[in-house]
């Protein structure tokens, strides 16, 4: 069998929307992946610690990233398959295109769908994810509910058409037993444009079946159903903490839009937004109370949804980005435009430019960029320094403060020269090779980056390239 083709990259007119959860499409084609895209890499909420002063947290995030150094090298790769019959494409070597990490376990997917698990006691490959010879993982998902792995995959039984899920506890992976999961939602027919949405910030999943046009939504902590949404004239929904957006079919000048709680999908308000008649509708998106609307070549509106007050920004100054982030505890929102990043409140006014972020992907490829809990940092795979020989066709991993556009802390290669950290120490630290276990140096582990993942526990970035292999950058 032929291998499916890699999902492709998103058109310049659509929006890859970064909120609180992760949603997988179903495939489009029977027998082809294109359609099967992991389409957003939104921020994900989590516990979050008291607020710091401003000042100490960026001195903290220096030395937290002081003298970080490439540790170790993991290679998802195995020329003979992950087990017997295993499909041809599977076999080979692609990139890494998704990381996570749960507690001392490191997990690494391919674009082909082999997905590998490493654990960072050991420093060893514990086991692939993939349980039978014809499943191609296209998605992950860490449940802190009930710390298990939920994988998202096609089969190429039913011609790689619809999404099937599964949920595995950590602790069985650790056993290197990926078989002692159980599937979820298998009442549900998720065939394209069918998905299912994980909702870290509400603990919610939302899932569409086209098959009878009906969302529904279950719990995240044990999988029950909470209740339905069954509408044919429903476009599309987006959730925000609290509450859900239903934007249905544009009526003449108008859209007709609902929000629901997400609890137990009461609707909380129902009402109509006036649209240009003929202008093409770029994105609406929901935050608490504020909607943002944005029509091809006008204005930014942001609209209040208690008192119907709107707010608009000059499209010179605002225009239409590629990609989101909503920052909810600092009530601010991240835009993604022409590998540039900006931060913006909802007055409709530029809070941060960064001054050394500039990312290494045009396509905004939100893989290779981590939000942290606090939200004051972005760590991002960027470009290096032109003025930088040492970095000549390699990128850099840039740590920037959100608030003040700052970078605290940047891997690059030209580090490697002057000690054992990878990054701008000033430290006096002789570099010892013999410590790390990598093949590769720092400068070849800084080409062609394509997954990023920091794990906040551990203090450690876990990147993926090219060639499939997994680098470890720590202290």
């Amino acid at each position: 069998m032929s291998p499916p083709p890699p999902p492709p990259s998103p058109p310049s007119a659509a929006i890859v929307y970064l909120q609180c959860g992760r949603r997988i499409v179903a495939s489009k084609k029977r027998g082809r992946l294109d359609g099967l895209v992991n389409s957003v890499k939104k921020v994900q909420r989590r516990e979050i610690c008291s607020k710091r002063h401003r000042a100490f947290s960026i001195t903290d995030a220096q030395e937290r990233f002081r003298h970080i150094r490439l540790q170790e090298e993991y290679d998802t790769h195995n020329p003979k398959g992950h087990c017997s019959m295993v499909l041809p494409f599977l076999r080979k070597r692609s990139k890494i295109i998704e990381i996570v990490a749960a507690q001392d376990i490191v997990f690494a997917l391919a674009q082909s769908g082999v997905c590998a698990a490493f654990s960072r006691e050991t420093n060893q490959r514990v086991c692939f994810l993939n349980v039978t010879a014809d499943e191609v993982i296209r998605s992950l998902f860490y449940n802190k509910n009930n710390d298990s792995l939920i994988t998202v995959s096609v089969y190429a039984s039913d011609n790689f058409s619809s999404l099937k899920c599964r949920s595995t506890r950590i602790e069985y992976i650790r056993r290197g037993q990926p078989d002692a999961g159980f599937a979820l939602f298998e009442s549900e027919s998720l065939k394209w444009p069918g998905f299912v949405e994980f909702d870290d910030v509400n603990g919610k999943v939302l899932t569409y079946s086209a098959q009878d046009s009906i969302y529904k939504v279950f719990d995240l902590k044990n999988y029950t159903m909470l209740y339905t949404v069954s509408d044919r004239n429903v476009q599309e929904i987006k959730i925000s903490p609290g509450i859900m957006l239903l934007i249905f079919t544009k009526v003449g000048g108008h859209v007709p839009l609902k929000i629901l709680s997400i609890e137990d999908g009461t609707v909380l308000k129902s009402f109509c937004h006036l649209l240009h008649r003929n202008k093409r509708v770029d994105f609406i998106e929901q935050f608490n109370e504020k909607l943002l609307v944005k029509q091809e070549n006008e204005n930014l509106q942001i609209l209040d949804v208690r008192n119907s007050e709107i707010t608009e920004v000059s499209k010179n100054e605002f225009m239409t980005p590629s990609a989101f982030i909503f920052l909810y505890e600092n009530q601010l929102f991240l835009t993604f435009r022409n590998r540039t990043v900006a931060v913006w409140n909802f007055r409709g006014e530029l809070v941060t430019s960064f001054e050394d972020h500039l990312l290494c992907h045009p396509d905004c490829n939100t893989n290779n960029i981590y939000i942290t809990s606090d939200q004051d940092l972005i760590i991002s795979y960027c470009k290096a320094d032109s003025a930088d020989p040492l970095s000549e066709g390699n990128g850099s991993i840039n740590i920037s403060n959100i608030l003040t556009g700052k970078c605290v802390a940047k891997i690059r290669a030209s580090s490697e020269k002057q000690c054992g950290c990878a990054v701008e120490c000033g430290c006096s630290c002789k570099q010892q090779s013999s410590i790390s276990r990598t093949r590769s140096t720092v400068a070849e582990a800084l080409e062609d980056i394509t997954a990023l993942f920091y794990d906040e526990e551990r203090g450690e970035i876990y990147t993926g390239n090219v060639h499939g292999l997994v680098h470890v950058w720590s202290n």
